[in-house]
């Protein structure tokens, strides 16, 4: 089973930046297209975006233009570089990924959250 842990969060100033990180472990087949989630109080989780394994991105409109994401095949990461943070994206984010597993499964990983906060 393929495990996830997100780094990175943190309390930011409207205006400022924040990387997160997520580094996936265990064994898998393949690890398919990776995703940033969030989950602000009181709301559904929502994708913020996603990377496809060629690299192949794709934002919610909301992020589009200062919100980053990027990955490491080799070494089983992703990354969401943020930038122009509005006090709209504080959230829990959480990364998600779609495993292949070695009998071929597919399954979903999720990772347990990193809280961004910002402060306007």
């Amino acid at each position: 089973q393929v495990r996830l842990v997100e780094s990175g969060g943190g309390l930011v100033q409207t205006g400022g930046s924040l990387r997160l990180s997520c580094a996936a472990s265990g064994v898998a087949f393949s690890i398919n297209a990776m995703d940033w989630y969030r989950q602000a109080p009181g709301k559904q989780r929502e994708l913020v975006a996603t990377i496809q394994s060629d690299g192949r991105p794709n934002y919610a409109d909301s992020v589009k233009g200062r919100f980053t994401i990027s990955r490491d095949n080799a070494k089983g990461t992703v990354a969401l570089q943020m930038n122009s943070l509005k006090p709209e994206d504080t959230a829990v984010y959480f990364c998600r990924a779609q495993v292949t597993n070695l009998s071929r499964q597919e399954y979903i990983s999720w990772g347990q959250g990193t809280q961004v906060t910002v402060s306007s």
